[in-house]
């Protein structure tokens, strides 16, 4: 694939894998955009997922990443799927200020049998449950949850959903994800995973308009009154609406080209691009400290030739204890 950074001579665009924050102050109209590339190969690229599970991995990660790089504090934000479908669990970890790990629990023969009938569509792969949103600022503080019904066609309009009624914040989402095909340097095909997203608020300064509060922890000031929409904020999501698939995931476009389409004659203004990595939080002492407070009876149940292997569901890492480092003296 296209080395998609910034060329000399261009402005500094900010390619893959950074998010891009923007503001249409004529609008009162805030938010950010991202296109995902090497960094959703890794994660992707760590499990045999089938591309249809891949692709709503993609989006719940994409969103996550739009949300988790607004909030201005040291901790973990966390979208979370739980339904029962065939695809019953979505995790996507967004740890501040950058790091990112995302998994996907699904019934591989469930999957095979929806997908033969037809039945791809995110309500059919994520059937009934709930999506959640969950803030934890760390030691000292109660986390922040927000919950909504997975009951949309798409992840997008479930995120939509609980932002109105939740949040109440006017907000519009969009969400894509698609495979790439390439050649490398020896001829041979090449297969990638691109996404994209972008996400917008309606927050007035005006004060006849009355400012809506943020994300707890977020870009917006806490605790004000309620905002009134009005033909800007109806302008905005007309604007929105204009966005097709494949503009969100074309290298070729770019989360700053998109905006300006977008908003020029509104007046567009980018801020510095924030980037995102692909980083698991496990580690081998974290889990020894979860395996130190197994009970003897336990340790030896789960032994397999004299030790426990232990394999991160994120980052597949797999982690190996001998029995001489966990069993109690």
């Amino acid at each position: 694939m296209a080395d998609h950074a910034a060329k000399l001579g261009e402005l500094g665009f900010a390619g893959d894998d950074h998010v891009v924050p923007f503001q249409v102050e004529g609008m009162d109209v805030r938010g950010r955009a991202v296109q995902l590339g090497p960094i959703l190969d890794a994660i992707l690229g760590r499990h045999d997922y089938p591309p249809a599970v891949a692709r709503l991995l993609a989006e719940a990660i994409v969103l996550t990443v739009l949300i988790g790089t607004s909030l201005k504090f040291e901790g973990r934000f966390t979208v979370q799927t739980k339904g029962d479908g065939p695809v019953d669990l979505l995790v996507v970890d967004f740890s501040t200020p950058s790091s990112v790990r995302a998994y996907a629990r699904f019934d591989e023969e469930a999957v095979k049998q929806a997908l033969a009938a037809g039945k791809a569509a995110p309500q059919d792969l994520l059937g009934k449950g709930m999506l959640a949103f969950t803030i934890d600022q760390g030691r000292y503080t109660q986390p922040y949850q927000g919950i909504v019904a997975l009951d949309g066609a798409s992840l997008e309009d479930i995120a939509g959903v609980y932002f109105r009624q939740s949040e109440q914040i006017p907000t519009r989402v969009r969400l894509s994800a698609a495979e790439f095909y390439d050649r490398g340097p020896d001829g041979k095909s090449r297969h990638h995973w691109r996404a994209g997203g972008i996400i917008a608020q309606f927050l007035p300064a005006a004060p006849e308009r009355m400012r809506q509060a943020d994300l707890p922890g977020g870009d917006g000031e806490p605790e004000m009154p309620a905002v009134m929409e009005d033909d800007s904020w109806a302008e905005a999501r007309t604007m929105l609406e204009t966005v097709e698939a494949a503009e969100l995931t074309d290298p070729q476009v770019g989360a700053e080209r998109l905006l300006f389409r977008l908003f020029h004659e509104r007046g567009v203004r980018v801020y510095d691009p924030q980037s995102v990595e692909d980083h698991c939080s496990c580690s081998r002492d974290k889990l020894k400290s979860v395996l130190s407070g197994f009970t003897r009876e336990e340790v030896e149940e789960s032994m397999e030739e004299g030790a426990i292997s232990v394999t991160c569901e994120f980052c597949s890492t797999t982690y190996r204890f001998e029995a001489t480092e966990i069993l109690p003296a």
